[in-house]
């Protein structure tokens, strides 16, 4: 076998793990994100170093990109262990800002508790939406190049028929996360503007076609591995994001937006429906003839052609949840609400998912169906309530200690009814020393950016080391450099208040 086969038949024909073992992996670097803003909180009150870019990017490469590193590495067999020392490291860090609390430090516990559930915070902004996008788009940067290393468990490679691998969580993730920030969701489609914003929409998409058809090119023109069962022969992931973002702006020219979870339910039902009822599974699975043939544009990419109707309704899941999440909201306690109701909605669809794996057809990622859709936006669901639980536990943090300010994180304003003086000092504070020293904000200004220097890094690593046959060591060293380097770029460019646009 040549190099290049060997590398494809590395990444392929894997089934999997579990949906627990990937929901707990998921929700590692949402605590991680947590113990780093109330380390931030404690150091400005101790003053532990100095505030500068440097200590600000150590303090999130550590807390963000090194548990990825490890978790999908050397550590991926103890999950649990990781949880349970965050979750202590955390639980320390909020106890020792409790007793060194600046303000109602002579108020029980309980009053204070009152106190902070009627605090106000910046609703403007969503920091566990920001977060989310952050996450992913560094679990996926790590995973595109650890796959090709032996130290990365098969089991979380991508999945080759029916299965859930954790790399399967990452297109879906993405999909999700663009769509709680969607135009027509910070824009609302206002009357009188629809053909504007579907104009808008269809422009937009140029920079993903160059980019579909640039990946495109280069791959063939250089032979580098592909895994075809992805995609197909042609198609990529920028062209499913093009064809979702088309269909989905007209869904919403028609369709409200409280009602999009409808069109997402339909979307799905009616394609597994089709799987189920027509030869379209047979279809996508081996080809018009049944023999598997990549011959005619249709059977070379059968499957990223129908994959894209999942991505759709997932897109539009997530239109759902973000125009939930991010309706204004006056207190902390509906803040709590909020978390709560996403939560619930999450633990429903992972039992809606059993019932559909045992009954219906188990989750593919290669023909994303019914049972994959409802895994994507559980999951998503679950990061994303873990992450609004952890800005609700750092809020609190913030709320005792006066002046303390925490990069990527929500601004309080305090009621009238509280401490008035207390609520002035918080947001002057927050005005005066607002820090712009932060890589979760650098990363989600420019994703596009942070994944296209992933994606060119991880194919230049590629073409100059042999993945299959290197060591543990070398390879940790080489996912850190690599991540290092990327996380770097896109921070410098945030420092010099650059945001990368092509359109």
């Amino acid at each position: 076998m040549s190099q290049k086969q060997m590398k494809e038949a590395f990444v392929s024909n894997h089934n999997g793990t579990s949906v627990l073992e990937i929901t707990q992996g998921l929700c590692l670097p949402a605590f991680c994100i947590l113990c780093r803003g109330l380390l931030i909180v404690l150091s400005q009150h101790l003053c532990f170093f100095p505030h500068t870019w440097r200590s600000g990017f150590f303090i999130d490469f550590v807390f963000l990109i090194v548990p990825l590193v490890t978790t999908l590495t050397i550590l991926s067999s103890f999950i649990l262990l990781e949880h349970l020392a965050v979750i202590i490291f955390g639980a320390g860090l909020l106890y020792q800002i409790y007793c060194r609390r600046t303000c109602f430090a002579r108020m029980p516990v309980q009053k204070i508790l009152e106190k902070f559930l009627k605090t106000s915070v910046e609703s403007e902004y969503i920091p566990a939406i920001s977060c989310f996008r952050v996450i992913n788009s560094a679990f996926t940067a790590v995973a595109i190049l650890a796959v090709d290393f032996p130290l990365f468990p098969r089991k979380y490679a991508k999945t080759e028929l029916y299965g859930t691998g954790a790399m399967d969580f990452g297109v879906g993730g993405f999909v999700f996360g663009a769509a709680m920030v969607s135009p027509e969701i910070r824009r609302k489609c206002m009357e009188g503007s629809r053909f504007y914003y579907l104009t808008k929409s269809l422009y937009s998409v140029w920079p993903l076609v160059f980019l579909g058809m640039g990946r495109l090119v280069i791959i063939k023109s250089i032979g580098y591995q592909e895994h075809l069962t992805e995609y197909g022969v042609h198609w990529n992931f920028f062209f499913t994001l093009v064809v979702v973002k088309l269909i989905t702006s007209l869904l919403l020219i028609f369709s409200p937006l409280n009602k999009s979870w409808l069109v997402a339910m339909s979307i799905t039902v009616l394609y597994q429906l089709a799987l189920d009822l027509t030869p379209l599974k047979r279809l996508i699975l081996y080809g018009t003839d049944g023999s598997g043939t990549r011959i005619g544009l249709l059977n070379a990419n059968r499957e990223g052609i129908f994959s894209t109707l999942g991505y759709v309704a997932i897109h539009m899941a997530g239109v759902q949840t973000g125009s939930y999440v991010l309706k204004k909201r006056s207190h902390i306690k509906d803040v709590i609400k909020v978390a709560y109701c996403i939560l619930l909605t999450a633990v429903s669809l992972f039992i809606s998912l059993y019932v559909v794996q045992v009954n219906v057809e188990a989750v593919s990622r290669r023909m994303a169906n019914l049972a994959f859709c409802i895994w994507i936006v559980a999951s998503s669901l679950i990061l994303l309530s873990s992450l609004l639980l952890g800005d609700i536990i750092l809020s609190f943090a913030k709320f005792v200690i006066q002046g303390a300010v925490v990069p990527c994180s929500w601004q309080l304003i305090q009621s009238p009814a509280t401490n008035k003086k207390h609520s002035e000092s918080v947001v002057s504070e927050a005005e005066r020393k607002e820090p712009s020293f932060c890589l979760i904000t650098a990363m989600n200004r420019n994703q596009l950016i942070f994944f296209l220097l992933s994606n060119v890094t991880t194919g230049l690593i590629n073409l100059l080391v042999d993945t299959l046959h290197s060591s543990t060591l070398w390879a940790l060293f080489v996912l850190n450099l690599y991540m290092f380097t990327n996380c770097l770029i896109v921070y410098m460019l945030h420092l010099q208040d650059k945001t990368v646009k092509f359109w």
